[in-house]
């Protein structure tokens, strides 16, 4: 299936604005379909024939849909073109002179045109509407509406002549999360321009019933109510002001009594003149509940991660005091290897201690890495540039703690052995590919015999970590001239399985 964007610029007939404009009325499409308890359908104009294309589609949560199979992307039907044509082309609301017939459900279209506000700070729109939208009402059940239906659908037919006039959706509406955001079936209060409430749906009632609320809350002023339920508490959300009195299209959170209820407030125009407000409210006791309960679970992993580096540095240092007080010189090599490999997986933590996700940079934590190359190098009285080309990238921790620890050994080793005592290079080249990432080590020292390999404690680690712990290929070879390279290859799958996305 594709994209609003595809299947709008595949018209010919929109431009990038149009696109995002139309981006931000589908962002409300399922509020607009359930305070109307119809399909919503949403057309754009064919740059070749006059025809229209569906290009979004909202089924209702309300009442049941008429569209069983899905429209995006065919073309309009003939009984439909007339009046979405004409409400194209004079930019006026159209509704359909008599019952429409649709797979034997008696229905009720009413077409809607879609101008687009030029920007925030004006009133100007497109000339011509951009797009047109298409309510399709089910009357198969007819029956006398309840007063709640009959706030819902004036709200949504207010909304929909804001649609009109290019009022809504608002440009001065902050991008909020979706997630958690209020619904029309969750609760629904209707403010006239002073802010005093006019209807309150159950729902609403309820949820602030559930903050210590008593009482009804029509003819009441939405803004005194949430003060007296706030009191005196020290933390207010700055947007509440705003919200409550319906003067700006904003969210903003309300507690009391340990209950959270999220409220949106939409604005509703009339050519540009505010008429009322509609504010949506939620009860998201539960939702804030978890968000900090998540919250709380991510410092303490950041905190273990920052507790397990101090023990990890404790235990380096440990190592090095012990080093610099032996007297055997093969007693201070293995301290201080181990020193470094220690120092190494600290590294790791470090930077896990500072975010939030349990996937690191592993170009931050290589830079790191190469630090303790100059140790290395100082003891063995060696000048060492080492030099890294291209980019790791995001990896998993699973694997950022064996790669960090096997290519501190390959480094170390050229420092150690291939470059022996003289100055030299190492040279670190990484290449992430789709499905695996490359990496070679090299250094100009004097080189290993072609095809033999060492057969130490460091070789023995890296072949373990690289082969055995993140499933890869390491291969050693002589260079042309002089010197050493070891390849690796490590592939992606064993990262996605080891920590899902993160390749």
């Amino acid at each position: 299936m594709s994209t609003l964007s595809d299947l709008v610029l595949a018209q010919g007939r929109s431009s990038e604005a149009d696109v995002e404009w139309l981006h931000l009325l589908v962002g409300d499409w399922q509020l607009l379909a359930d305070l109307s308890f119809a399909d919503m359908v949403l057309w754009v104009p064919t740059a070749e024939d006059g025809s229209f294309v569906a290009v979004a589609h909202a089924r209702p949560s309300s009442a049941a849909t008429l569209f069983y199979r899905d429209i995006v992307g065919q073309e309009i039907r003939e009984e439909w073109r007339e009046q979405v044509t004409q409400s194209f082309a004079t930019a006026k609301v159209v509704d359909s002179a008599e019952p429409d017939w649709y797979e034997d459900t008696p229905t009720r279209v009413r077409a809607i045109p879609v101008l687009r506000r030029l920007n925030a700070n004006s009133a100007e729109t497109t000339q011509r509407p951009i797009a047109v939208v298409t309510r399709h009402s089910n009357q198969d059940e007819m029956r006398t509406p309840s007063r709640q239906e009959l706030n819902f659908t004036a709200s949504a037919n207010d909304l929909f002549g804001m649609i009109a006039t290019g009022d809504f959706p608002d440009l001065g509406a902050p991008a909020g999360p979706r997630r958690g955001a209020p619904r029309a079936s969750d609760g629904l209060l209707r403010l006239d321009t002073n802010g005093i409430v006019v209807f309150a749906s159950p729902n609403g009632l309820s949820a602030f019933n559930r903050m210590g609320f008593e009482g009804e809350l029509e003819r009441k002023s939405l803004a005194e109510v949430t003060t007296e339920l706030i009191g005196a508490q020290q933390e207010v959300d700055e947007s509440l002001p705003l919200v409550v009195t319906g003067r700006a299209p904003w969210r903003a959170d309300i507690e009391s009594k340990g209950v959270t209820v999220s409220l949106r407030s939409i604005p509703l125009r009339d050519h540009g003149e505010r008429i009322g407000a509609v504010v949506l409210c939620r009860d998201v006791t539960e939702m804030r509940h978890q968000e900090r309960e998540l919250i709380t679970k991510d410092a303490t992993i950041r905190e273990i991660h920052h507790r397990v580096k101090n023990n990890l540095q404790t235990v380096a240092s440990l190592l090095r005091i012990q080093a610099r007080r032996t007297h055997s010189d093969e007693a201070r090599t293995s301290l201080q290897n181990a020193m470094r490999r220690v120092a190494a997986i600290a590294v790791v933590h470090d930077t896990l201690s500072t975010g939030l996700s349990q996937n690191v940079d592993f170009d931050e934590v290589f830079d790191s890495v190469l630090k303790l190359v100059t140790e290395v190098a100082a003891s063995h009285n060696t000048t060492v540039r080492p030099k890294k080309t291209g980019e790791f990238g995001v990896l998993p921790s699973e694997a950022a703690t064996p790669l960090a620890l096997g290519l501190t050994e390959l480094v170390t080793n050229a420092v150690e052995h291939g470059l022996d005592g003289r100055d030299g290079e190492v040279e670190i080249v990484a290449e992430r590919f789709d499905d695996h990432l490359d990496i070679q080590v090299r250094d100009n020292g004097r080189g290993l015999p072609e095809g033999k390999v060492g057969s130490g404690l460091g070789t023995q680690i890296v072949r373990t970590l690289i082969q055995g712990e993140l499933g890869g290929t390491i291969d050693w070879h002589t260079l042309t001239g002089s010197g050493t390279e070891v390849t690796i290859t490590i592939p992606f799958r064993w990262l996605t399985a080891a920590a899902p996305g993160a390749a």
